[in-house]
C-alpha cells in the first residue's frame, strides 16, 4: 500500500524546487493571494520553528513577531501557490521542533547565526 501511495504522489504532484532548509533558519516565503480577481504577492519572513510529514504531505511552520504578539503559519511545502522560499540566515539549534521558542521575548528569542 505504501509503494502504491508513494508512486501516485511521485507521479501527480508537481515538485517545486526550493532551497534546503531545517528549523532553526529564518526564511521568506512569497505566496500568492486572491482578491476578488485580482492576485497579489505577499510574503511572511519569520523563524521555522518545525518541519513535518513527508511526500506530498509535508509541511513547516514558520513564526514571525508582529509587535509584542507571535504570529504562526503553516505552510504545506507542496502547496500551489507558494511562488518561492529564499532563506535569509541559516539558524544553530539543537532541536528539530524549537516550540520552546514561544516562551521566549526580547533578546532572548534571538537564535544564532551558523558559520557556513
Amino acid at each position: 500500500m505504501d509503494a502504491l501511495l508513494k508512486h501516485v504522489q511521485d507521479t501527480f504532484i508537481e515538485k517545486k524546487d526550493f532551497p534546503k532548509f531545517k528549523a532553526g533558519d529564518t526564511v521568506t516565503v512569497y505566496y500568492q493571494i486572491r482578491e476578488g480577481n485580482k492576485t497579489r504577492t505577499q510574503f511572511f519572513r519569520g523563524v521555522v520553528i518545525q518541519k513535518r510529514g513527508q511526500g506530498a504531505t509535508e509541511t513547516f511552520t514558520v513564526r514571525k513577531m508582529s509587535g509584542a504578539f507571535g504570529v504562526e503559519r503553516i505552510f504545506p511545502l507542496n502547496l500551489p501557490s507558494i511562488q518561492k522560499i529564499e532563506v535569509n540566515k541559516r539558524g544553530k539549534v539543537r532541536r528539530a521542533r524549537i516550540f520552546y521558542l514561544r516562551n521566549l521575548t526580547g533578546k532572548r528569542a534571538r537564535i544564532k547565526e551558523q558559520m557556513l
